[in-house]
């Protein structure tokens, strides 16, 4: 009687450990469902000369680009070759726009805020400027929270309110539970864009969704990263009035 209840309870066991493991693969092999426009209807691309040349009247009527950020400088001396071409064409189109520049850790963030400045048009319909804080790419130094506070300081000091609205930091949740979390206020006043590839984020706390970088529209040719705005970000209001 004893060996079958043993038997018994083994098999319970190992009943249930079956179960577990099953459910875990099972959750971790179901497709990650991108979000809809019903629920986030303003979504858009960030592009840079990696896609390329761009058919913009082809952008402009797909219903999942409502915006084009796109990369516009890095560190102190590097502009994106297609920038100024992808600046107007997008304005063109009627697409919202905004920019973004690479932060490097190598560099005083007021050479890069001149880099900016010489790069970057300062237009009132375009959204506020995007700062790319990121290792993957980036020189080999990791900042301390206050080196990178600092140069993050120094970077906007220089721009002196040259782009209107409150900047928009793109990172992913690693580097914004390295740095940010409980250390905001050491950094100005922003907004998220937070990097998310599968999963989404809570929205209380990003105005920004980058939700796949192997996305595939028409007018592109290749993949390019897909974003969907945060309902009710404090961004909403540079979609309700005309592309001028």
């Amino acid at each position: 009687m004893r060996r079958v209840f043993l038997l018994l309870i083994t098999a319970i066991i190992l009943t249930a450990v079956a179960c577990g493991a099953y459910l875990a693969y099972d959750r971790a092999m179901t497709p990650f469902s991108p979000p809809s426009l019903a629920d986030y209807p303003i979504q858009g691309i960030d592009i840079s000369h990696h896609q390329g040349d761009i058919d913009w009247a082809r952008l402009k009527d797909q219903p999942n680009i409502r915006f084009a950020i796109m990369k516009a400088t890095e560190g102190g001396d590097h502009r994106d070759r297609k920038f100024a071409e992808n600046w107007q064409a997008a304005k063109q189109a009627g697409i919202v726009r905004g920019a973004y520049h690479f932060f490097t850790f190598c560099r005083p963030g007021a050479e890069q805020a001149d880099n900016v400045i010489a790069t970057i048009p300062a237009e009132a319909d375009a959204l506020p400027l995007a700062l790319d804080l990121e290792f993957t790419g980036n020189c080999g130094k990791v900042p301390t929270l206050d080196e990178l506070s600092a140069e993050i300081a120094a970077f906007y000091a220089r721009l002196n309110g040259r782009y209107p609205g409150q900047p928009v930091f793109y990172m992913n949740e690693s580097f914004f539970e390295q740095y940010f979390k409980g250390n905001e206020t050491r950094f100005p006043p922003h907004t998220l864009w937070i990097r998310n590839i599968g999963q989404q984020p809570d929205c209380q706390n990003w105005s920004i969704w980058q939700f796949a970088d192997d996305g595939k529209v028409e007018g592109i040719k290749g993949a390019v990263d897909l974003n969907a705005l945060c309902p009710g970000s404090a961004l909403e209001p540079y979609f309700v009035r005309p592309v001028s």
